[in-house]
């Protein structure tokens, strides 16, 4: 609502004039009052005048002014109307509302700005017939109107009910509102007449122009006070809310304001008891950073985010982000390198002490140390240890660190899902930190330690980002010098740093970031490197960890491999460790209660100890046609698998068992295909082929089977069971096949081999592009076994059978 009681009061207050609040028999009688039909039309842009209301109108047309002069001195009624376009500035008729006031100059006063301001009274509405002058103003013909009130009792009741809750909402609306003077409360309270004070109220709403001359046409009166009160009750719900909203502001204004006189006397009591004040802790980082080996950009930084601390109120949450940044920038070792041992002869002793075996990663680290050597600066190599768990892939990056004189940090990314683990959280964030890179640069103190990201296969995505992605740059030699942490929000150098991933597989590594690092295959141990790994470190080791010694007990080499053969099924130590450590217990509880015990430990009392042995892992005596040995590849290392397929009578239907994948179901059918394409070449009668069902089945049925590599094994199986020749005893295979009848080459040959040398296989056929895998092979490792090589099918056949 808007209210000029007090502008008004200002410009009469010099007048002896008194501008009455009307009765209701004053009111009706000024709204039977009489007018000339033609009268001078003045057209007003920003308001609308309504009957019995006492507005100041401001005149600056010329027109008007000279309209208003003379109705000054003549009968002082004038007609008002509201322009329908406030931007005209010479209206006709057509830009007019039909309908008006017909209104009485109270007073007339000339503004300094040479135009005039009149206080009008409306008297009376009118309805605009016509124009009938011009010049040198506006005469207008009019009909004046009446506002209709029902007359029932009824009406009447509802209508008093109205009024009432239009005054009490009114008045209610002037107090809630602290722009409106309290004089407007007062002329509220004491209006008498219905229709001044619905058209009191309605004039002073805050609206727009058309909806103010809405209700100025209305001519119920009723209606038009419904109309007003709910007007006046949305205006009275907005003021309701914006004081809210001030309210609380000024709530938390204050609440601001009283913790920092707070924060002030806590200072003043906290320097009294020789505390540390903030302002000494933003010194106390100043003196740290003049110390510290950092780039001109990170010094400049780091300053300008010191002092945005300082300018902070410390009892806001972000002031504690804030420090949190800056003691990280602190701590981290921005060029601060440890000293590298390029001692290469130490350094191969120091891995030849911790692992047996492994020579590719060695030799590979020994290159690195003697490049780094003859150059003093390098990018340091990523490195994926890929191959089957147990063989000593984690534990060789600390063998690495050691031998390099370099700290060690290892990371294990198994199940990571959050691409912010690698990269940080922006410290925009409540409880923001750096990732896990950088928080592993801060714990190792140097920038050029050796980090293992261990189980990098492992790295799963969700919703919250891919991790790998976000390596892709920590593991791209090109980009890493760069580095870009979230949290940190400046560039660091991860250039220095060797990484050393670890993998069991390398199918499920993004190929993006497989590419950016250099594999070396560790595949997985000999029998004959399993007991010296036994004897050298698992022993040794287990001896220690129990509180035993040497002289307390001893397991010679022939017992250390019954116990590989009998007790484990690996590619790696794991499992070999824990019965080691089991026989170790064992002894342990011998000497605690003073058993006599033989310190040599026999087989017998392995078995005693451990248990009754595995079924070994052996090759069958084929002494029926359709079995063959085959080589299989699996994440723990080699294995042998059988391939038995069977006929019955039936019309050339082909069936598989034993939880096989489809592209072992299809290395089947493409088997079968090629036998009935070439039945001749294999003596087969064509009627068994058309007049029997095939069945085939690999034991083991609960174990997923898949993969291409049984390709030549199924191919034999099948052609001895349709032949009735049985294959050659104590021979293994493994190929793929196509329907050309070439042999392929399969992956994972060193396992393979090892698995069908611990089963006590004598002849293995391999596809002949496999023979540079078997070349890979230390020939001690392979001793006893002869390695058949093929290019054809056919070639498998004249050898199997």
């Amino acid at each position: 609502m808007k209210f000029d009681i007090l502008s008004l009061d200002q410009v009469m207050q010099n007048d002896s004039e008194f501008i009455p609040l009307l009765s209701q028999e004053e009111e009706d009688k000024m709204m039977n009052e009489s007018f000339q039909n033609v009268l001078p039309l003045l057209p007003v842009r920003n308001v609308v005048l309504f009957p019995g209301v006492v507005i100041p109108i401001t005149a600056g047309r010329t027109k008007s002014i000279k309209l208003l002069q003379e109705a000054q001195k003549s009968d002082k009624i004038i007609a008002v109307v509201t322009q329908k376009d406030v931007k005209t500035d010479n209206p006709q008729i057509e830009d007019l509302h039909k309908i008006g006031t017909v209104g009485k100059i109270l007073k007339l006063l000339k503004m300094p700005d040479g135009s005039s301001m009149v206080i009008i009274q409306g008297v009376r509405k009118f309805s605009l017939n016509n124009i009938i002058e011009d010049e040198p103003y506006m005469r207008a013909e009019v009909t004046l109107l009446e506002d209709k009130k029902k007359k029932t009792t009824k009406n009447q009741e509802h209508f008093n009910v109205l009024l009432e809750s239009l005054r009490e909402t009114a008045i209610k609306t002037i107090h809630e509102n602290p722009a409106i003077p309290s004089e407007a409360s007062f002329a509220l309270k004491n209006i008498e007449g219905s229709t001044l004070l619905v058209n009191f109220v309605a004039s002073n709403l805050d609206l727009p122009l058309p909806e103010k001359q809405e209700l100025l046409e209305i001519d119920n009166l009723s209606d038009r006070a419904a109309k007003t009160l709910k007007y006046l009750n949305l205006e009275l719900q907005k003021i309701s809310l914006k004081n809210s909203i001030h309210d609380k502001v000024n709530t938390d204004l204050n609440k601001q304001q009283r913790e920092y006189f707070l924060h002030q006397q806590m200072k003043t009591i906290q320097e009294e008891l020789g505390g540390v004040s903030y302002e000494a802790e933003a010194e106390e980082m100043r003196d740290k950073a003049s110390k510290k080996k950092w780039s001109k950009a990170v010094e400049e930084h780091f300053e300008k985010e010191l002092n945005r601390m300082v300018r902070m109120n410390p009892q806001t949450p972000d002031y504690g982000v804030q420090r949190n940044y800056l003691e990280l920038m602190l701590d981290l070792p921005w060029e601060k390198f440890s000293k590298d041992n390029f001692d290469i002869i130490n350094a191969e002793k120091v891995l030849d002490k911790d692992h047996f075996g492994l020579d590719d990663v060695k030799e590979r680290i020994l290159e690195y140390l003697a490049v780094l050597k003859l150059k003093g600066d390098m990018k340091s190599p990523i490195i994926c240890l890929y191959g089957p768990p147990g063989v000593g892939k984690t534990s060789l990056g600390k063998s690495i660190s050691s031998a390099l004189g370099r700290k060690y940090i290892r990371m294990a990314l198994g199940g990571l899902h959050d691409e912010s683990e690698i990269r940080g959280h922006r410290k925009t964030y409540i409880g923001a930190m750096p990732g896990r890179i950088i928080q592993s640069i801060k714990k190792a103190g140097t920038s050029n330690p050796v980090m293992v990201l261990d189980e990098i296969d492992k790295i799963t995505t969700s919703g919250h980002g891919d991790p790998s992605s976000a390596l892709l740059e920590v593991l791209d030699p090109e980009q890493n010098s760069t580095f870009h942490d979230n949290f940190l929000d400046i560039d660091y150098d991860l250039s220095k740093v060797l990484f050393i991933a670890t993998a069991n597989s390398l199918s499920t590594i993004q190929p993006a970031l497989l590419d950016r690092m250099e594999i070396i295959d560790i595949s997985g141990y000999t029998i004959e490197e399993k007991v010296e790994i036994a004897t050298k470190y698992l022993l040794p080791k287990q001896i220690l960890e129990h509180g035993l010694s040497k002289k307390d007990l001893s397991i010679g080499k022939k017992e250390l491999e019954f116990i590989i053969q009998a007790y484990t099924r690996e590619s790696g130590v794991r499992n070999l460790e824990r019965k080691i450590a089991k026989v170790v217990r064992h002894i342990a509880l011998l000497i605690t209660r003073d058993t006599e015990y033989n310190k040599k430990l026999s087989r017998e009392k392995l078995e005693e100890i451990l248990g009754p042995p595995m079924k070994p892992e052996e090759s069958e005596n084929n002494t029926v046609p359709g079995v063959v040995t085959g080589l299989a590849w699996t994440q723990v290392g080699g294995d042998i698998l059988f391939i038995e397929s069977i006929l019955s009578k039936g019309k050339g239907l082909l069936t598989m068992t034993g939880n096989l994948g489809n592209v072992m179901k299809e290395s089947a059918t493409i088997a079968l295909e090629y036998i009935k394409a070439n039945y001749e070449k294999f003596g087969i009668d064509p009627l068994k082929l058309e007049e029997s069902n095939v069945h085939i089945h690999v034991p083991e049925g609960a174990t997923p089977k898949d993969g291409p590599s049984a390709g030549i094994a199924m191919l034999t199986s099948l052609v001895s069971s349709f032949t009735g020749n049985k294959v050659k005893s104590k021979w293994a295979m493994t190929g793929e096949i196509t329907l050309r009848g070439k042999v392929l080459p399969v992956g994972g040959i060193k396992e393979k081999i090892l698995a069908a040398k611990r089963a006590g296989i004598t002849n293995v056929i391999l596809c002949e592009e496999n023979k540079k895998d078997i070349n890979k092979i230390k020939p001690e490792y392979i001793k006893g076994l002869k390695i058949h090589y093929v290019s054809q099918m056919s070639e498998v056949i004249e050898l199997a059978l």
